[in-house]
């Protein structure tokens, strides 16, 4: 698949929250139960490691990074969110920009990135996974959907740079 990956802007709101809605209503990528606007959004996500997967003038799937914590002992940890339309699942959309947040967060001087997956989604944890991430726990019961229980599988990248 010929895709370009680039800076988010914030011209790419729009197609971003549309990628990430569906991925809501999956009911498998999120507790979320919809999207933020984007000034919620652009304020709780980092400002390097923001990508978009383009395809022509399609925006096909993004990544971004949200920091784990304010202290300054974890400044060098982030959280993980990537999302890829529907449509082009599986077609190595997501692993291009698993693995350009990669190195794009070893350049920023992160040294852990990390991921809550729920177990059901396992084409996410296979796609971790492939980009060097490793389950390190599981948060049993942590959040309700639908009046179900939800579980999340923790999973770290530790930059082999720090």
């Amino acid at each position: 698949m010929d895709i370009e990956l680039k800076k988010m802007k914030d011209e790419d709101w729009p197609a971003v929250r549309d990628i990430y809605l569906a991925g809501i209503e999956t009911g498998e990528a999120t507790l979320e139960t919809a999207p933020p606007d984007w000034s919620e959004w652009d304020a709780t996500h980092l400002i390097p490691g923001r990508l978009v997967a383009q395809q022509e003038d399609r925006v096909i799937g993004w990544a971004a990074l949200s920091p784990v914590s304010g202290r300054c002992v974890y400044a060098g940890v982030a959280e993980v969110s990537i999302y890829v339309a529907a449509d082009v699942r599986g077609q190595g959309v997501g692993r291009a920009l698993l693995m350009e947040l990669c190195d794009q967060s070893e350049m920023q001087g992160l040294w852990t990135l990390q991921a809550g997956i729920f177990p059901e989604n396992e084409a996410s944890l296979a796609l971790h996974r492939g980009c060097g991430f490793r389950q390190v726990g599981r948060r049993e019961r942590i959040g309700k959907m639908d009046g179900h229980w939800r579980d999340v599988i923790l999973m770290e990248r530790r930059s082999p740079k720090f």
